[in-house]
């Protein structure tokens, strides 16, 4: 299936498609935990769409898609961060979104963007990427750790009042 699949650098007549699938990385992550993730609404497409077409072009910036057939049905978004002192690191490259529509899941299209978008940062100057995964999403986690990322932190949440 990956050989009909090419990766190549999202446009701004991507959007819907965008949207469309950010919207369904929010559904999932609120579906893991609705107290720590937000709900969707029926604006979160057009929102989300908007949003990411906002940074196509933005030299910090990768902002990829996968395309099947003229059709976009995964992205990986991820964007160049220098220090960050609240987080103790240095520069790097951050993958901020990855997701693949759930009809094409497990078939290396993740794959593929994950190594675009890898390749893509380390272009730009990213001496390391790091990213976060919902503590739910195990099959995600399995192919981070496949592609050599390792566990560096572990976020807790507590609801207050």
């Amino acid at each position: 299936m990956t050989a009909s699949v090419i990766v190549r650098a999202a446009r701004a007549a991507d959007s819907a498609a965008l949207g469309r699938l950010g919207a369904l990385l929010v559904t999932e992550h609120h579906d893991f935990d609705a107290r720590r993730f937000i709900a969707p609404t029926p604006a979160t497409p057009q929102a989300y769409g908007s949003f990411l077409a906002s940074r196509i072009g933005r030299a910090d910036v990768v902002l990829l898609v996968a395309e099947r057939v003229g059709s976009v049905i995964g992205y990986a978004f991820g964007a160049l961060e220098g220090s960050d002192y609240m987080a103790l690191r240095g520069p790097a490259g951050v993958l901020y979104d990855l997701v693949v529509d759930p009809a094409y899941r497990r078939q290396g299209v993740g794959g593929m963007l994950l190594e675009a978008s890898l390749a893509a940062l380390g272009e730009r100057g990213a001496p390391r990427v790091l990213l976060f995964t919902a503590e739910r999403n195990e099959a995600a986690q399995r192919m981070f750790a496949k592609a050599g990322f390792r566990r560096t932190m572990i976020e807790m949440t507590r609801e207050l009042g």
